[in-house]
């Protein structure tokens, strides 16, 4: 099956592994008492998030760009990327020696067109969409001879990702379960085509944000489509159709496909911050949101999580365990009205003290049209310790008369 002429096969995987054992990282696997705890099975993560640039995306990147012609190498390679393609391109191409030139939409991430520029290539902003920056980057490509790096749709890309698959092999021996966040297919297909060669009994799980879920479809159907909606947090796997090489792949080699919601998705991200002490961006998360909140994920003997990377923008970051503390039951914010006299404030303020409620900001606001005279809208955010707190806490203000009905 791997030997087929759609898959790579065993000589690439240990091509790519020769090659890029010099120049990547061995990322670590962590254990996660946690969830391992919520799961009820042995749980490891794979750290993806702790490789150069922070993703698994120089592994692919490093393996094609080294495999290029001195011909080619003379004219440069050129690709199009809001994030982590962009960056692992960039140190590849530099380390390699080789020119390179990367399109960004022109609303990337700030600290991402930093690093990819720190990292040696030259950054064009492009158009509103990666779609359009790929665009731009194809013209390149045509008109100078420049290379274009596809982010997951080449048999080097997928060979590369697959040093994924066969460290787990590698460093979990016993392994019974990978889960995988899912884009464009490049790592799942990697790390499928490494661990059925060596373990064909090992359960492979490919994780969709659901926002952005083209490979349902796509299986059903037998082809790659592309997907009717694309609104998620997670960027880095926000791709809207499939790539050929990938799907072969992950049509032949995968066990399932399942997706997981926004909130999962925040939710993920806060734990493994919180219990790991490990930063992931949302998509790095994915593979983690489907332990949490898939109650019929079929789990086979010991699990590996891929944490595929840990690029997030700080201000993103905020807003997201924000989000995922909102959806634990963790921070609500409620807004309340109260007498505009001396003590009307600290009376609200205590109800909250003696229900353990922890305020963590407060806004006073007298122009509400639906404030009377001598009354003042305070707009409180609180930290509570779960879905029932919360429950708890409404129902006393509710019955003390600062909630409305």
């Amino acid at each position: 099956m791997i030997g087929s002429d759609a898959l790579i096969d065993a000589a690439q995987i240990d091509r790519a592994v020769q090659l890029l054992a010099p120049a990547m990282r061995r990322t670590p696997m962590v254990a996660s008492r946690a969830l391992s705890e919520k799961c009820g099975h042995e749980v490891w993560l794979k750290c993806e998030n702790l490789q150069r640039t922070g993703s698994f995306k120089p592994r692919g990147a490093y393996l094609r760009i080294a495999g290029l012609s001195d011909t080619e190498r003379a004219h440069g390679v050129v690709a199009a990327s809001a994030g982590n393609h962009a960056q692992g391109v960039a140190w590849s191409a530099t380390t390699l020696g080789i020119r390179s030139r990367v399109y960004m939409p022109i609303g990337a991430s700030l600290p991402k067109i930093a690093a990819t520029r720190a990292y040696g290539a030259e950054v064009i902003l492009e158009g509103e969409y990666v779609d359009d920056a790929l665009e731009a980057a194809l013209a390149y490509a045509d008109e100078t001879g420049a290379v274009l790096i596809h982010p997951f749709d080449h048999p080097d890309i997928v060979a590369g990702q697959a040093t994924v698959g066969m460290e787990i092999i590698e460093q979990m021996p016993a392994v019974g379960t990978v889960l995988v966040p899912l884009g464009g297919g490049g790592l799942l297909a990697g790390v499928a085509a490494a661990i059925k060669l060596h373990k064909p009994g090992v359960r492979l799980v490919g994780v969709q944000a659901a926002e952005a879920a083209a490979w349902p479809a796509s299986l059903s159907e037998g082809k790659p489509l592309r997907a009717t909606s694309m609104n998620t947090m997670a960027d880095g796997i926000a791709v809207a159709k499939p790539g050929k090489v990938p799907f072969a792949h992950v049509s032949d080699l995968v066990d399932e496909v399942v997706t997981v919601t926004e909130e999962a998705i925040s939710q993920a991200l806060l734990l493994v911050l919180e219990r790991a002490k490990l930063v992931v961006e949302p998509a790095g998360a994915t593979a983690v949101a489907a332990l949490t909140s898939l109650a019929d994920l079929q789990l086979e003997g010991e699990v590996c999580v891929v944490l595929s990377g840990g690029n997030i923008d700080p201000l993103l970051l905020t807003q997201v365990t924000t989000h995922g503390l909102r959806a634990a039951g963790r921070y609500m914010t409620i807004t309340a009205t109260v007498s505009d006299r001396p003590g009307g404030l600290v009376a609200l303020l205590a109800l909250l003290r003696d229900l353990s409620a922890s305020v963590v900001d407060v806004i006073h606001s007298r122009v509400s049209g639906e404030l009377r005279l001598g009354e003042v809208q305070v707009t409180v955010s609180l930290e509570t310790k779960g879905p029932d707190h919360q429950a708890e806490v409404r129902r006393a203000l509710s019955a003390a008369g600062y909630l409305g009905d």
